[in-house]
């Protein structure tokens, strides 16, 4: 593969990580900016991310901030005793699905279900609407329960019990 082939791919992942961080509810500028970090091979400073990114300093910083904050990227002292911060991205990836899991999924699930509950009592008893709502209960019940054991258990872990289940 070609060092053009291998940008242009790397270009496609970044793209990517800039739809999803949109999906979590992060700006796009925060899933360049991860996928930057995720593909350099040293950290980086705010000045070079804003040369990689484009965006203004002012944008870095406070996505930088953010990133940090919820443990997508990591601060690094710059080598040598410099005053410069720099930043590396969390490249175990499951660790940041599991973050997302307890911080987005878990919470959505959670009111969701506190709605449902409140629907239960609300509609009345031997009708449809009560069976459509304890249906959509006992399957938000049962993904709150996998959220669960996904944001407990590494995906090594999840996949061994999988496989031993199947046995």
């Amino acid at each position: 593969m070609s060092d053009a082939d291998s940008s242009v791919a790397r270009e496609r992942v970044i793209e990517s990580m800039e739809q999803s961080a949109e999906v979590y509810g992060l700006s796009r500028s925060s899933g360049r900016i991860y996928g930057v970090l995720y593909f350099a091979s040293d950290p980086l400073s705010i000045p070079e991310l804003v040369d990689e990114t484009g965006y203004a300093k002012s944008t870095v910083s406070n996505v930088t901030r953010t990133l940090s904050r919820i443990g997508l990227i990591h601060r690094k002292s710059s080598t040598g005793g410099g005053r410069r911060v720099r930043f590396e991205a969390e490249r175990e990836v499951w660790f940041i699905l599991q973050d997302v899991f307890q911080q987005y999924i878990q919470r959505e699930v959670q009111t969701t279900l506190r709605t449902i509950h409140r629907a239960e009592e609300q509609v009345a008893t031997e009708t449809r609407e009560q069976e459509r709502i304890r249906e959509l209960r006992e399957t938000y019940e049962d993904l709150e329960e996998i959220v669960q054991l996904a944001s407990e258990y590494s995906a090594a872990e999840l996949r061994e019990a999988l496989e031993t289940y199947e046995r």
